[in-house]
């Protein structure tokens, strides 16, 4: 029979908690926690994760001492960690207890992996403050009821108030989203909501709060059957936390560390003074590709990216809009070209399974930063951003119902785009992405036109 995991069998000791975490999903735990755990100093790192609403897996984890198997999958085989970085897990409505380690000087640095729709953000980029959730935040900030928070937005401030109140020293916050620019981005959030609520902390932010911007990568997909039945038979363990990754990881700072962070370096990480670069490469070669083959492959009737990468026809439409984004970005051809090389074998791995409909989703906050960028500034550029285009009019029709189903954090505000005729969809998606270029817009419709047969 299998066992279960504990640490005394399977796991280092509990460590310290030092390090605060937002967002127990798959891709923390294949990630930031995995970095944790090979990192030298991992005996003085211990994780406190704060799940959703829902404590979800976090409820498997606090049965088995917070440890987890994470399930390297390559191409012939698959390796196997047990990782002991995670010390706590809790819900996220446990606000307390987020409050308690904020409070606490040992803790001194928070990542998050809260998807872009966890920052609460309007079409400007800046904090929504129309949004319920931000208002009643801002007002329950401001009038010190610290543990009312609801938002991810809220919770930082109102930590952040009462590490300061505490006297509990820096501190340095990491968003590890796939968000340009994500460092910056939090920054403006977090002082958006601070001049509404409670303008005395911005001085403390200048003094003891860093942001740090990153670029991560490591294709996650959801735990299956297999991964579990695989852990059961190779390992002996019965392990319902188990999640499945690829074997390739990359991780890549920059910014203000105002505290101490674990020895991520050790582990593989790079620290520079630049992230930008690398984070285009990976958010247009890789994330850019990956929403093409969810809105378009999908609709040929492909569901996972290996058998989307596998089809002549959809491996073309991802080497065109690839020739777009290579165009735009500020690196050497020879680099591009070998990433773009590593891309298909990584997307080629048929033991992944990666699903295109997980990928689909939040198209609305993916599509403008994904392929919109580098569209616009091919047409300015004289070039004709065939692959770029192809993409929006897959996005077009999939907010008309064709390829993998709709699930979309800001589907209110979004819904209308797929209404009308054909002609009229594009229209409006062209001016919700901010496309003005005729020739794109007519292009984007003919796409749309082949696409849907």
């Amino acid at each position: 029979m299998a066992r279960r995991l504990s640490r005394s069998k399977d796991g280092r000791p509990t460590p310290p908690v030092r390090m605060v975490h937002l967002g127990l999903g798959n891709f923390f735990r294949a990630h930031q926690a995995w970095y944790t755990d090979r990192a030298a100093d991992a005996d003085q790192w211990g994780i406190a994760a704060f799940a959703g609403r829902s404590m979800g897996i976090g409820a498997e984890l606090q049965r088995q001492d917070n440890l987890y198997t994470l399930v390297s999958v390559g191409p012939q085989g698959n390796e196997y960690r047990v990782i002991s970085s995670l010390a706590a897990t809790h819900t996220g409505t446990d606000v307390a207890a987020l409050s308690g380690y904020f409070t606490d000087p040992a803790v001194s640095v928070v990542t998050m992996t809260i998807t872009e729709a966890g920052y609460v953000r309007n079409e400007r980029g800046e904090l929504d403050a129309g949004n319920p959730d931000v208002a009643s935040d801002i007002d329950v900030i401001a009038a010190g009821n610290l543990n009312a928070v609801r938002t991810a937005p809220g919770k930082l401030v109102a930590g952040l108030v009462a590490r300061r109140d505490a006297g509990a020293g820096p501190i340095t916050l990491i968003s590890c989203d796939n968000v340009p620019d994500n460092g910056a981005m939090l920054e403006r959030v977090l002082r958006d909501m601070v001049s509404r609520a409670v303008p005395d902390l911005e001085q403390y932010l200048d003094d003891e709060v860093g942001f740090v911007t990153t670029m991560v990568d490591r294709i996650t997909p959801r735990a299956t059957d297999a991964i579990w039945q695989a852990v059961q038979d190779e390992q002996g363990v019965d392990d319902p936390a188990a999640i499945g990754t690829e074997p390739f990881s990359e991780w890549v700072l920059a910014g203000d560390l105002k505290g101490q962070v674990p020895d991520w370096a050790s582990a593989g990480a790079v620290f520079v003074d630049d992230v930008v670069p690398h984070e285009l490469r990976k958010l247009w070669l890789l994330n850019g590709a990956h929403s093409m083959l969810a809105y378009a492959a999908t609709i040929k009737g492909h569901q996972t990216v290996s058998d989307a990468i596998a089809d002549p026809i959809v491996r073309g439409w991802v080497d065109e809009w690839w020739d777009v984004a290579a165009r735009q970005l500020p690196l050497d051809d020879a680099v591009i070209a070998d990433y773009r090389a590593a891309l298909l074998e990584r997307f080629g791995n048929p033991r992944m399974r990666d699903q295109l409909s997980r990928i689909a989703a939040d198209g609305s906050q993916k599509i403008p930063i994904r392929i919109v960028p580098a569209l616009v500034a091919d047409r300015k550029a004289g070039n004709s951003p065939l692959g770029a285009e192809r993409a929006v009019a897959a996005w077009t029709l999939h907010l008309r119902g064709l390829g993998a189903p709709f699930n979309d954090a800001r589907a209110d505000k979004i819904a209308d785009l797929g209404s009308g005729s054909l002609e009229d969809s594009v229209s409006k998606v062209c001016g919700f992405l901010e496309i003005d270029d005729r020739d794109s817009k007519a292009s984007i419709l003919a796409l749309a036109r082949q696409l849907q047969g």
